[in-house]
Order: structure tokens, then C-alpha cells, then sequence
């Protein structure tokens, strides 16, 4: 916006009629030293008859000089009643220019973190809200007195209260503000919204942030702090596939591939969070990828046991944990353990979803080498009693995982797929055209057999 023309509160734009910048040179002077000798509401009754003429005349700056001058006025002064007042009655003055009202409300949050007196601070970040209510041109001012305010409330133990604030401002919508400040906005509001367990918001919330914003410089900070809080959403969901995602976007941030303890840990989580996810196309791509990667001999243990679920051969739970569980759950000296399968009561959970896992790894794998299997003798492979076995191996067909049929009087499962019609009439069409081809190659030879020997 030029000097020259000014936007008042009603949207018009307006041209400046009268220079006052002299006028108001020589008042500000003489008024500051009256209110510093105690006569503030005169100086402020000074200043305000200036305003008027100020703002007539449409004149930007001489009226934003003064706007600012009274409240500092107030504030230099102490008196806290006179600036919340001064504050309010400047802002609803009539055709207010928006960029007078700006300058004094930037001025006003400066002095927010200056006030050490709760009771004031918060009056005064409530006037300062009331305010900038539904007034664009002062939504960046607002949001940060906000953000104040919840932190505030947060740290008197008002969490919810809190989160019930920041979750009033829509900030992807705010033109003005930088994007970097905005993500800090919205993480601000997932972190609220999961102290006081509010997943499903949470989850909506996190929508509002473009991963591709932490591709940029300068904010491998705000990524960390963006996948810490999605790794605590899909914990509560159970989402392991999407909590090994994250953690792999958490490995590949620079700063903490340069920490190797960091990467370690984070590289040990992209393994077991992948292992604990159902099996599925993305979830097995996803362990091939994994797999190749260059780092991982660095953590032989792990690299092993992500092999074991690539391998085609079944594996014996008991073996496992006797090669592998002391690693996975208290660590050893030089790498030590994460805390996904610690002995708490989410730990053992996920422990016994490794177990799951396994055993549905052995019947993929029994799946593709067998057609026809005994119930006893799966059950055995497995470790597992019949009835247990029966139940993971519903659960896979369920799934779609694998095909099978259950005869349960004979106890015989049957792997092989039915076939379509279509497919058996092209075998069949197939198989018939091979033997015929043989048949006819057969003629042929014998035919050839015999007129060489009759030719001697």
C-alpha cells in the first residue's frame, strides 16, 4: 500500500487530503512529557482530538504514529485499564484505516511478553482478541496471541481448554503468514489434540500439512516433530505399516543420518514395525525395498531377522526367540534396544503380534508348497494345538491373504485354487494341441525310419 492512499474498516479506499505529519511532530513531543509528568488522560484527550483529524483526512501514517503513542503512553505509565480501554475505543472508532489499527495492535503484542502479571497479560491478550475478531488484515497478530493464550492455559493444567483455543484458528487459510509458521501452528494443535487424546481430530489435522513442505530447507526440525506425533496417532491405532513409513521418513532427514546412534534406532524401527505389519502387496514391497538397504550391516541382528520373513522357508518360533529375542528386547552393549518391545503392557502386545506374525508367514509358506496338508501335521509345524492353527489359518483366508478349504471330518486342508472354466478350456485346449504336435512329430519320425530302411 503507498503513503499516499489508506484503507479504512468498511473496505473503502480513501486518499490522503491533508498532510498532518508537522502537526502531529510537534504534539507527540509535548503530549509524552505530560503523561511522563502524570497528566496521562490529558495527553491521551490531546492526542485523540489529533486523531480525529488525522483520520478524516484519511491521513495513514500521522494516524498510525498516534495510535501507537497512546498505548505506549499507557503502557509506560502502568496504567493497565487506560490501555485495554484506549485499545478498544481506538479500534471502533469510526472509518478506523486498517493499517492505523495494525501498527497499534503489533505494538500491543510486544508488550504481551513484556507483562510478567498473569492477571494483566491476560486481560489484555483477551482485548487484544476481541479486537482482531474477524479482521483479516490483523490474522497473523491474533493467531500468535492465541497460541500465547493456550500456552498459558496449558501450563495452569487447562489442557483441554487449550486445545479447544488453537482449534478455533483455521491458519492454512491465512494468506499473510509464512508457511514454516503455519506447519509450527498446526503441529502445535495435533500436539494438544493428542494430550488430551483426541485422535480422530488429530488425524484430520494432519491432513493440513503437505509433506512435500519438508523437502525444503530449514525444516527438518518441524519434520521430526510432524512424524514424532503421527508415530503417537498410529501407535494408538495399532497402524504398524504407517508407524514403519514414518519412521523410514524419520531415518532419511540429513540430521539424523549424521548421528549414527540415531539412524541405528531409527533403522531398527523401519525393520520391526515392518515385520509387524500384515501381510499384503505395499507391506512386502515395502520389506524388499528395506532390505536392500546398505545400512543395514550395520545392524546384522536385525538384517538376519528381516531376511527370515523375505526367505520361503518356515521358521520355529522357539528358535527365534532363542536367537533374536535378547537383541529385540534388552539390547546388547554396543546396539542398543528400542522400546517397541519392552515389558510393558503395549510391548508384550506387540511381542505377541510377532509371534502372529510368524506363524502366518509359515502358512504362506505352506500355501505355496503345498496342495493338500493334514490338519495334525500343520499344527505341528506350526507349534501350535489344532484349534489355534484352525483360527490363524481362517483369519488369512479372511483376509485374502492365502486360498484354502477346510475339510474338517477327513482334517485335511486343500491350498489349490478352483479353477475357471475358461482357464481349464485353455488348458485343456493347451494340453490337446501338445499332444497332437508330439503325435504328429511321432508320424513324422517313424515315417522317416522306415524309408531309410527300406532304402538299404
Amino acid at each position: 500500500m503507498s503513503e499516499e492512499r489508506a484503507e479504512r474498516s468498511d473496505g473503502k479506499m480513501v486518499k490522503m487530503e491533508i498532510d498532518y505529519s508537522p502537526t502531529v511532530d510537534q504534539r507527540l513531543p509535548e503530549c509524552e512529557k505530560m503523561a511522563k509528568e502524570g497528566k496521562l488522560q490529558e495527553a491521551i484527550e490531546s492526542l485523540c482530538s489529533l486523531e480525529k483529524q488525522t483520520r478524516t483526512a484519511s491521513d495513514m501514517l500521522s494516524t498510525s504514529r498516534i495510535l501507537v503513542a497512546v498505548v505506549q503512553m499507557c503502557y509506560e505509565a502502568k496504567d493497565w485499564d487506560a490501555l485495554n480501554e484506549n485499545i478498544m475505543f481506538l479500534t471502533k472508532r469510526r472509518s478506523q484505516l486498517k493499517q492505523a489499527v495494525a501498527k497499534m495492535v503489533q505494538e500491543c503484542y510486544k508488550y504481551v511478553d513484556a507483562i510478567t502479571d498473569l492477571t494483566i497479560k491476560l486481560r489484555l491478550i483477551d482485548t487484544l482478541r476481541t479486537v482482531t475478531a474477524g479482521k483479516i488484515y490483523v490474522e497473523i497478530e491474533r493467531a500468535r496471541l492465541t497460541k500465547t493464550l493456550a500456552g498459558i492455559k496449558e501450563q495452569s493444567g487447562e489442557v483441554k481448554e487449550a486445545a479447544s483455543i488453537l482449534q478455533e484458528l483455521q491458519v492454512e487459510t491465512y494468506g499473510s503468514m509464512e508457511k514454516k509458521e503455519k506447519v509450527e501452528f498446526i503441529l502445535e494443535q495435533m500436539r494438544l489434540c493428542i494430550a488430551v487424546k483426541d485422535y480422530i481430530r488429530t488425524q484430520i489435522i494432519s491432513k493440513k500439512i503437505n509433506t512435500k513442505f519438508f523437502t525444503e530447507d530449514g525444516t527438518e526440525e518441524s519434520k521430526l516433530k510432524y512424524y514424532n506425533l503421527m508415530i503417537q496417532v498410529d501407535l494408538h491405532e495399532g497402524s504398524y505399516l504407517s508407524i514403519c513409513k514414518h519412521y523410514r521418513a524419520i531415518y532419511d532427514t540429513p540430521c539424523i543420518l549424521e548421528d549414527s546412534s540415531k539412524w541405528q534406532q531409527a533403522l531398527k524401527s523401519v525393520v520391526l514395525y515392518v515385520i509387524l505389519s500384515p501381510y499384503e502387496n505395499e507391506q512386502s514391497d515395502l520389506v524388499h525395498r528395506i532390505s536392500e538397504d546398505k545400512k543395514l550391516e550395520e545392524i546384522p541382528k536385525y538384517k538376519d531377522l528381516l531376511k527370515l520373513f523375505t526367505t520361503m522357508e518356515l521358521m520355529r518360533w522357539a528358535s527365534l526367540v532363542e536367537d533374536y529375542g535378547k537383541e529385540l528386547r534388552d539390547g546388547s552393549p554396543d546396539s542398543p534396544a528400542t522400546d517397541i518391545f519392552s515389558y510393558s503392557e503395549e510391548g508384550q502386545k506387540r511381542w505377541k503380534d510377532l509371534k502372529n506374525r510368524v506363524v502366518e508367514h509359515n502358512i504362506r509358506i505352506m500355501a505355496k508348497y503345498y496342495t493338500r496338508i493334514t490338519m495334525k501335521r500343520m499344527a505341528g509345524l506350526l507349534d501350535l494345538s489344532i484349534d489355534e492353527s484352525e483360527e490363524f489359518l481362517s483369519s488369512l483366508v479372511v483376509n485374502k491373504t492365502i486360498y484354502a478349504k477346510v475339510d474338517r471330518l477327513a482334517g485335511i486342508i486343500n491350498f489349490q485354487r478352483p479353477k475357471d472354466p475358461n482357464d481349464l478350456l485353455n488348458d485343456w485346449s493347451h494340453k490337446l494341441n501338445s499332444l497332437m504336435s508330439l503325435v504328429n512329430k511321432t508320424t513324422h519320425l517313424i515315417a522317416k525310419e522306415e524309408m531309410i530302411h527300406n532304402l538299404q
